[in-house]
C-alpha cells in the first residue's frame, strides 16, 4: 500500500498542478464574463436586430414578464463601456415582482458586441443618462 503511495503522489500532484496552472489562465477581467466573443473592435457594426434580442432576453430576465407597464426604449448608441466603444440600449419598465406586484419602474441597458446583444447592465446611470426614451409596446405584450 505504502508503495502506491509513492507511485501515485507524483501524478497526482502533477495532474492537480496542470489543473490549477489551467485555472488561471482562464480567468480574466469584467470583460471575461460575455456571452459573444469579443474581438475588441472599435468600429462595431449597428445592431439592426436589438428589438426582438433584447426582447428575447428580457422574456427571460424578469420575474414575470406579462402586464409590464410603462416600457421604453432608446435607439442604439456608442458609449464607452469597460474602456471600449460598444452600442448601448436603455430600456425602462414596470414589471411584476416575484411577489406578483409591481415594483416601480427599472432601467436597464442592453451592451451589444459585433451586432449581437451580450448582456444586461443593471447599473446604468452614466449609461442611460439624459437618453430620450421612445414607447416600447411589444415589451408590453410578452407572453411567458
Amino acid at each position: 500500500m505504502r508503495c502506491k503511495l509513492v507511485t501515485y503522489g507524483p501524478r497526482a500532484a502533477a495532474v492537480l498542478l496542470a489543473l490549477a496552472v489551467a485555472g488561471c489562465a482562464g480567468i480574466g477581467g469584467a470583460d471575461s464574463l460575455s456571452y459573444t466573443a469579443d474581438r475588441g473592435v472599435e468600429n462595431q457594426p449597428y445592431p439592426a436586430n436589438y428589438r426582438p434580442e433584447l426582447l428575447a432576453l428580457l422574456r427571460t430576465y424578469l420575474n414575470d414578464p406579462t402586464g409590464v407597464r410603462e416600457a421604453g426604449i432608446s435607439e442604439p448608441a456608442q458609449k464607452e463601456v469597460g474602456g471600449r466603444r460598444r452600442y448601448v440600449v436603455c430600456v425602462r419598465f414596470n414589471a411584476r415582482g416575484a411577489g406578483g406586484r409591481y415594483v416601480g419602474v427599472k432601467e436597464r441597458a442592453g451592451m451589444y458586441i459585433d451586432g449581437r446583444l451580450d448582456r444586461i447592465i443593471e447599473e446604468t446611470e452614466d449609461l442611460c443618462k439624459g437618453v430620450a426614451f421612445a414607447a416600447f409596446p411589444e415589451m408590453e405584450k410578452l407572453t411567458r
